[in-house]
Parts: C-alpha cells; structure tokens; sequence
C-alpha cells in the first residue's frame, strides 16, 4: 500500500493576520469543536474583539460545564511578554476564568510561566497553551491540529471525566431539553436510508453529512428567539464560490422546495449558510414537541432531495456575483 507524507504549512500562507483571518475562523462553529475536543471542554462563542479591561480578548466563549468564562488570546508567531501581560491582566479581572493561549510557537519561558501560574492559583483559574499547527498530505486542503504545551495539574484526568459527563449529565435546563429534543429526533430520522445525524450532544445545533467535505445540513435550536432552524452550512476555503453558483439557482430551488430560503453569505467570515426556520417555537413547550419534530424532519429531509446532488456537482469556479444581486 503506498502511503502518503505529511506535510507541515506555514499557518501565515492560510490566516495572513490574526484579527481578519485566524481569529474569525477559530470562532466558526466547526472550528471552535476541534478547539474544544482537544481541551475537553465544551465551548460556546459569545463574542469576538470582546472589550476586556483595558485590552481586547480576541475570542470571548462561555465553558457550558461550568458556566464560566473562556478567553482565547491568538498569536501567528511566538509568544511574548505583551500577550502574557494581556492575559494576566484578565485573570486579575475576572473572578473565574479559563485562559487559553493559541501561539505557532512557544517560548520556553512562557511555557514555564503558564505552567507556574497553573501551580499557584486555585481551582477557579486555568491557563492552557496550545501551538497551532497545519498539515497537508500531497496536495490535499491543510488541515489544523492543535497541541497542548501547558495544562492545569491532573486535567487529562479530569477533562476525560467531565467530556464524558458532558454526553450524558447536561448540566442546565435548556441543555437538557436540547438533548431530549436531539435525541427524539435522531430516532425520527433513523428510517431515512442515507441521512444520519452525529450522536445527539448537548447543544444548540445538529450535524448531519451530505456527501461531501466542508458541507454539511444542521438542525438548529435558538432558544433566545424561540426558533428552529434547518441550514445548509458550507465552511471551507471554496464556500463563497459554493453560496454564489448554488444562489444563481435560488428560483427553481426554492420552487422544488415549496418555500423561500434566508441566503447569508456572511462576508465578515469565511462560512456561508442557506437557512429556513419555524418561528415562535419555544423549546419549553414540549406539548408541541411532534410538531417541531415533524417539521425539522421534513424540512432536513427536503433540503437533501434538493440540495445533494447540487452539492456533488458544485466547481468553486463561478464568477462573484454583482454587489447588488438579490
């Protein structure tokens, strides 16, 4: 069998700057998972550039485990004294935080200095360093791998208690009612000959394959503004060119589908989604639970009959639409 080798990417030849590229990517959904798988957290983004004492922490998430804050400061380079001021500058203002530090490379010093800071403080403070790293094999897409250089005393342990945990123990109300709710509809869905759910997890959103790579259908839950939803989610470097070749096709798309779709391009981000959602649909009410549930499953199942075989022949190579295309 002949094997391929791995090569190693300059992470600046894919993020050219932290703020405007590396930043809003590691906040994207997908991404912000493979953060959390590594770490064993469960984390949600709540803000980007998120004003922070007299500094700016460039990734501001909640941990669902413990209802606490994460910071995530990024470097496309080696670490230094300024970052490290930041982030002791955040731990000294907050009074229960997870600081994770994302650098390409890191200074021994600093390395020791988080891993100090992990000895003296007490439970309520985790600091976590990471390097960020791109690989390809052949001429495949880089794909990201984060490893961890500095973690507080016994977390492996821990982290792999608290993810298993995590599957099972929701640890609030809504994430309760968003596993229930997961875990009904992957059983409503479990007769579809080829759509298949990931295992239901606590959380606001679902995901399920449609055959190809950097796409994928999802099922949401917004609790805030009492919505479901059901996306088509494009996330890799082609997904501008994907939205502009399948939205030249919106009428007789949205004609099979019988219904109008919400078309985001989302330009501050490299992601695109093509959405449709049930309104006033609060999660609490589970009287109306069939409802919801007989809606979300003929909705995903009407975006694959419309949108799989699109998705297969899409090229990436359509000329941008104008500015004030519809």
């Amino acid at each position: 069998m002949q094997l391929g080798r791995l090569t190693k990417v300059d992470p600046r030849t894919i993020w050219v700057t932290e703020d405007m590229d590396f930043t809003p990517w590691l906040a994207q959904e997908h991404n912000i998972s493979l953060l959390s798988e590594t770490l064993g957290l469960e984390l949600e983004v709540e803000a980007q550039e998120k004003q922070v004492g007299p500094f700016r922490a460039d990734i501001l998430c909640k941990d669902v485990g413990s209802d606490s804050w994460v910071l995530i400061e990024n470097q496309l380079e080696r670490t230094d004294h300024r970052h490290l001021g930041q982030l002791l500058t955040y731990s000294a203002g907050l009074k229960a935080v997870t600081i994770i530090w994302i650098a390409s490379q890191f200074n021994d010093e600093h390395r020791a200095t988080l891993d100090w800071l992990n000895q003296i403080t007490d439970e309520d403070f985790r600091f976590f360093g990471l390097e960020v790293e791109l690989w390809r094999i052949g001429d495949s897409e880089p794909a990201p791998k984060f490893n961890i250089i500095s973690k507080p005393n016994s977390w492996s342990r821990q982290a792999g208690q608290a993810a298993k945990r995590l599957e099972t123990e929701p640890t609030t109300d809504i994430k309760k009612l968003q596993l229930e709710f997961w875990n009904l509809f992957e059983e409503k869905l479990r007769p579809h000959p080829i759509l298949r759910t990931q295992k239901p997890r606590p959380q606001h959103w679902i995901n399920i394959a449609i055959g190809r790579a950097g796409i994928r259908l999802g099922g949401l839950i917004n609790s805030r503004e009492s919505t479901f939803g059901v996306e088509l989610y494009m996330n890799d470097e082609n997904a501008k060119a994907y939205f502009q070749e399948l939205q030249q096709d919106a009428e007789r798309i949205h004609n099979e589908l019988g219904f109008e779709l919400v078309w985001q391009e989302l330009p501050e981000r490299t992601s695109c989604r093509i959405m449709h959602s049930l309104k006033s649909a609060p999660l609490s009410q589970k009287d109306r639970w069939p409802e919801y549930l007989e809606w979300m499953t003929n909705t995903v199942t009407a975006f694959d009959t419309v949108f799989r075989q699109r998705v297969r022949n899409l090229s990436g190579t359509t000329e941008p639409l104008d500015n004030d295309h519809p």
